[in-house]
């Protein structure tokens, strides 16, 4: 090649690097249409947590039809979800599309950690403002992720809450029934430590293959390791299989799990069998109305046709107010720099009794709420 043709080639191709890259740039610092917003979500309405991915979506739903009933700068809010059942290569390539449509100016709570682990790095190359990662995997939360708002606390904060709850009972010969997937073995590394760090010995595990394929085998090996309570770390419908199957085999041994075990519909299915089960909570009971947030969410549910409540269903209208708020913030002129600016200015604002504030920098989580509570055989938690 000649070099006036190499030079024509290059300057050629650093156009094309130039337009690429102006394109690329549009829907990150170009203001968003005027009249409405597009918010992405890719999560498991069908698969394997159907039943969790199903409530996570009534509730994003309610709370973003309660935003666009106030108004947020004239705009109107929408919900473009993507169903990946639970798939992590499926949620990786509907994040890939939701990032590249210029319309779309923040992502929200896709579901799953194994999914969040193959969206992460795509968020943080595009520097897409993502709320509230429906998982609590501290694997996650890392300080580069800047672009990333978490809104409950993670699992390693629910890990040692039960932990130390049980410990604090005396009861310190645990077993975990964990399911062999990124979250089953996250939790089960959160108990050890969280065990560790209280002086007490590592619980006896037990592993579930990522289908639950083995339930019956595995329930039986836990029940002869005569435990004082069985920690579970699995979520949706394995965990109601689990608890059937428990309750056949060892009515009488005390379950504990996280706050993603159980869908409201696992409850309702399993009747008086939930009876007992102690459960860590990242937010307020969804049934308990003293908070104002909770009768903002029941309100908000039913005024779309909902009148069961979830926590599944709480958690996905929290994380929906918390985007509205951010879209609140950054004002008109939005784009997708200002509405991360926005959300990173939050401090201690206040839903109607949980509070949300991400004074703290990156890894930003906004609450670190935590309770627990036992299920009553109406499938409530009592008291």
């Amino acid at each position: 090649m000649q070099r006036r043709q190499f030079t024509q080639s290059l300057v050629a191709a650093s156009t094309g690097l130039l337009l690429a890259t102006s394109s690329r740039a549009v829907g990150v610092q170009d203001p968003m249409d005027a009249k409405s917003v597009t918010i992405g979500c890719s999560l498991g309405t069908s698969g394997a947590l159907a039943s969790l991915g199903k409530e996570l979506k009534q509730g994003l739903d309610a709370g973003f039809a309660q935003a666009n009933a106030k108004g947020i700068h004239g705009r109107e809010i929408k919900l473009l979800a993507m169903d990946d059942g639970y798939d992590a290569a499926r949620s990786e390539d509907n994040v890939r599309k939701l990032i590249a449509d210029a319309n779309v100016v923040s992502l929200i709570s896709c579901m799953g950690t194994a999914n969040n682990q193959r969206i992460l790095p795509l968020v943080d190359e595009a520097q897409i403002p993502y709320v509230a990662p429906q998982s609590g995997a501290t694997s996650l939360r890392k300080a580069e992720y800047r672009s990333v708002f978490h809104v409950r606390a993670s699992y390693t904060d629910e890990a040692q809450r039960l932990a130390q709850k049980l410990v604090s009972m005396g009861i310190t010969e645990l077993a975990v029934v964990y399911q062999d997937t990124a979250f089953g073995r996250e939790f089960l590394a959160d108990v050890n430590k969280a065990m560790a760090a209280a002086k007490q010995p590592a619980p006896k595990a037990f592993k579930l293959d990522a289908q639950g394929a083995q339930t019956a085998e595995v329930v039986k090996q836990a029940v002869a390791a005569k435990p004082n309570t069985v920690l579970l770390g699995t979520a949706g419908d394995i965990t109601a299989t689990l608890v059937n199957e428990f309750k056949k085999v060892s009515p009488s041994t005390p379950l504990a799990a996280t706050s993603v075990a159980l869908s409201g519909d696992n409850l309702r299915q399993l009747g008086g069998k939930a009876s007992g089960i102690a459960l860590s909570m990242v937010l307020p009971d969804a049934a308990r109305t003293s908070f104002a947030v909770v009768r903002d969410y029941q309100k908000a549910m039913r005024a779309l046709g909902y009148q069961e409540f979830s926590a599944r269903s709480f958690e996905g209208y929290v994380n929906a107010r918390v985007l509205a708020e951010g879209l609140e913030r950054a004002g008109r002129e939005l784009t997708r720099a200002k509405l991360r600016n926005a959300l990173a200015g939050i401090r201690s604002n206040d839903l109607g009794g949980l509070s949300i504030d991400y004074a703290g920098g990156a890894p930003y989580v906004g609450s670190r709420f935590l309770d627990l509570g036992v299920m009553g055989a109406n499938g409530r938690f009592i008291g």
